[in-house]
Formats: C-alpha cells, structure tokens, sequence
C-alpha cells in the first residue's frame, strides 16, 4: 500500500481507504487569470503522477481539480484590459487544458468551477453564521478561527503561536488577523451574487470544501495541492469543515515548489516565473515530466535549461533503445517482476521517485548491453521491465518527437554508406565528422546510416 507523508501528522502514513479498491483525490486547480508557469506544471506533473501510479497499483481513482474563476486577480485582469471577468476566465482556462494536454496531464474526472457553487456557498457561509463561529462585518463575513478546535493543524502551530506570527491588517471590524473572509461584499463593478448579506461572491477558501464535500463525499482520502497552499488556503478549508462537525480530507499531501536560484520560491508576484507554453514549444514535454520524477516531490526544485537539456539527452536514451529493439523486429516480453517490485518498493515509499527513475534507467542500460550481446530474448524482457515502469509514472516511452534529416545530410549520409560499402574508412569517417558538424546524432542500423537531431 502506498505510504504518503501526511502534512497533519507531519509523518509518513498507509493511504487508508474508505472502501476496497476505490481512492477519492481532490488536488486544488488553477486560477485561471493568466497563462500557466513552469510551477503550475510541477504540481500538475506531480499530481498526474500520484493519480497514474494509485491507478497502475490497481485502485479505482475519483479525481478532481476545481477551476477558480471569479477572483480578485480575474476581475483586476478584467478592468485592465476592458472585458468582462469571464471573458478572461474563459480564455485562460483554455490555455489552461492546451498546455496540460501538450504536458500529458490528464484531465480531472470533475473540474468544478467556483462560479457553479456559489449557492452552496451561500448555504455554507449560513450554516456558519447560524453556529456562531462566522460574523457579519461592513465588507464581509468573516470565520473566527479562535472557535475551531484545531486551528493550525496543517501550519504546525497551536493558535497562538500563529496569532504572535500574524500580520497585523488595519481592520477594525475583524476580530483577529487570522480571522478570514467566507463571504465578500460587491464592490461597485464586480461579478456578484445575492446573499443574506447583501450582494457579493464567496471567498477563496470556502469554493474546495463546498466542491470536494459535495463530489466526494465526508472522510475522503486525499487532498492534496503546492506547499504554499498548505497555510492558510487548506487550513482555512479544514477549519470550515471542523466548525461544521463534517469530516474533511483523512490524508493531506503537498507538493515542493519550484525555486530560482539562491532558493526563492517561484511566482507571478515575484516577477520571475516561466511560462510553461514557451518551455513545452522549445522542448519535448516529457523531459520537464522527467524532471520533476528525478526530484523528490515533497522538496524543492530548479527548472533551467540545463536540467531540461539533460533530461532530454535522458529520454533519448529510453528512445534509442526502443528504437533499436524495432529496428531488428524485437517486440517487448513480459517484465521482470523482481524488478517491478523493487520499483513498487520505492514507489510505496513516499512516491520515492528519484530511485525509480534511477531502477528505470538502470534497465536501459541493461536493454542496450543485451542487443549490443544479441540476447535477444532477455532483451525483450528488459524492454518489457522498461515499458510497465515508464507506464506507471505516464512516461511515454518511444515517442521522441523526431526531425527528419534535411535533403543535404541525407545526402553526405549515402555518400558515409558508400564509402563504408566501399571500405573507404576514411571517408567514412570524414562524413560522421560532417554530419556531427550539422548537427546530427549518427548511428549503424542495419539499413545503414541513421541520422536524429541532437
């Protein structure tokens, strides 16, 4: 079974199901008020990936990813440009999905939008008011943390070490800092919704616990999202929940960020993020897959050039060996199963994935030194191995997106087969050297030269 470090505990624990064989994942979505950034792409890759290896395990996965599309960011992008709040939501919600899809994410089984919900977040925010635990102010309506019992579980803090930490706003109406808003009041121009309280539109933290509730009933198993989400978004969602005596998330996991140099988290109000789009147009999408599996998803990653560039070179190498196993008519067997449940070993481990990568590989290197040996029958089971571990991380394996060699290298390329029919090594030799210089990787197949962009 799957062990998960568990952000309320701050231990690794079992994954424990509510029912036999069925997981319930609620991971927290995207605002869609610009266009994705390399760490959207993290946490989607990241998630992509728990929800593909509890599927290779053999659990019946719900999994949802809600989409916020009316907040403070949507509705300022609105009135700088001159449109309407959904207007902007719509558009960058399909960017969005172009770039998840161009990442290999697959797509949640339900993507609740915050603007589908409002009514159940005005029977929520009642509730609360009803119970005592939220007050009505000037601007809003504001959850007192100070009456949830547990506040702070997934900060790691009791309450007052967060209240001695808090950031002192100038709110006179508020009744502490951490106090935080379940219902906003309109402001002239802004999309809203009638309310007990006037005309206004929930607050950020109330749309996961209205949505994951409703699509996956109390007590589901996993909840998950970036380590920024932890404090105070999914604390502020639990806390809802407790105050309303419903059972919430049993497991909560989060996932690293991804930091520039010198450790600094990644983010549009930083001013030093990446936009995903421009990384997948100039590389192969599944190197930037094959980063985030060589790290560790609970700790901080760099995304440069560099490591792109590197996993590429990787991924040519799990390409080539396929491609050399087609080029002979060798189909793959089936895999190892010792070799499986090493990779299963490390899995279950946290989602270790930096030594699965490392078995992974160690497998291609064992394929190639196999067809170079013409062991072909344990070849064919390597390559088997190889394709059942790259399938539980959703790693597509001999897929290398490929230019064709243009006319002038196919050319000096005859001119290498001639001269290595004719033992001209020479010339043989010269012709690599040209062919190198254009920028070409050259192998031997049994058809000849074979040529592939470096």
């Amino acid at each position: 079974m799957l062990r998960l470090h568990d952000t309320a505990t701050g231990a690794v624990r079992p994954l424990e199901l509510r029912s036999p064989g069925k997981v319930s994942v609620y991971v927290c979505g995207v605002t869609v008020s610009d266009v994705p950034h390399v760490g959207h792409g993290r946490f989607s890759l990241v998630w992509d990936v728990v929800r593909r290896y509890l599927e290779w395990s053999g659990l019946e996965v719900r999994y949802v990813s809600n989409i916020t599309d009316v907040d403070d960011k949507i509705i300022a992008r609105a009135e700088r440009e001159g449109r309407e709040p959904a207007e902007v939501a719509e558009e960058y919600e399909r960017a969005w999905y172009e770039t998840m899809d161009r990442l290999g994410v697959r797509r949640p089984d339900d993507d609740p939008h915050a603007t589908a919900y409002v009514d159940r977040m005005v029977e929520l925010v009642g509730e609360l008011v009803e119970r005592g635990v939220a007050y009505e102010t000037d601007d809003g309506v504001y959850l007192s943390v100070a009456d949830v019992p547990g506040y702070g579980l997934l900060a790691r803090q009791d309450l007052d070490s967060l209240r001695a930490g808090a950031r002192i706003e100038v709110d006179d109406a508020k009744r502490s800092p951490l106090d935080f808003a379940v219902w906003k009041k309109a402001k002239p121009g802004e999309p809203s919704w009638p309310s007990p309280w006037g005309e206004g539109r929930p607050g950020w933290h109330t749309e996961c616990v209205v949505m994951s509730l409703d699509l996956l009933g109390e007590g589901f198993e996993l909840h998950g999202g970036g380590l920024d989400l932890a404090f105070p978004h999914h604390e502020n969602e639990r806390a809802q929940a407790v105050a309303l005596g419903k059972r919430f998330a049993e497991h909560w996991v989060h996932n690293g960020l991804v930091v520039v140099a010198g450790g600094e988290k990644m983010g549009k109000s930083l001013g030093n993020t990446a936009d995903l789009a421009s990384l997948l147009r100039s590389h192969d999408p599944r190197a930037y897959r094959l980063l985030v599996l060589r790290s560790h998803y609970r700790s901080p990653i760099v995304v440069t050039e560099t490591e792109i560039a590197d996993a590429a070179a990787a991924l040519r190498r799990l390409d080539t060996v396929f491609r050399r196993a087609a080029e002979i008519g060798l189909a793959a067997a089936a895999p190892d199963a010792e070799v499986v449940e090493r990779f299963r070993g490390h899995m279950d481990n946290d989602l270790n994935t930096p030594p699965a990568m490392g078995l992974l590989f160690e497998q291609v290197r064992r394929a190639n030194t196999l067809l170079d040996s013409e062991d072909d029958d344990s070849a064919a089971t390597v390559l088997g191995t190889i394709g059942v571990l790259a399938s539980a991380v959703g790693l597509a394996v001999g897929q290398e997106e490929v230019e064709a060699p243009d006319e002038a290298a196919l050319a000096v390329a005859r001119q290498r087969d001639g001269a290595r029919a004719a033992g001209d090594w020479g010339a043989a030799d010269a012709a690599r050297d040209e062919l190198v210089r254009l920028g070409y990787v050259v192998e031997d197949g049994p058809t000849g030269t074979s040529l592939r962009r470096r």
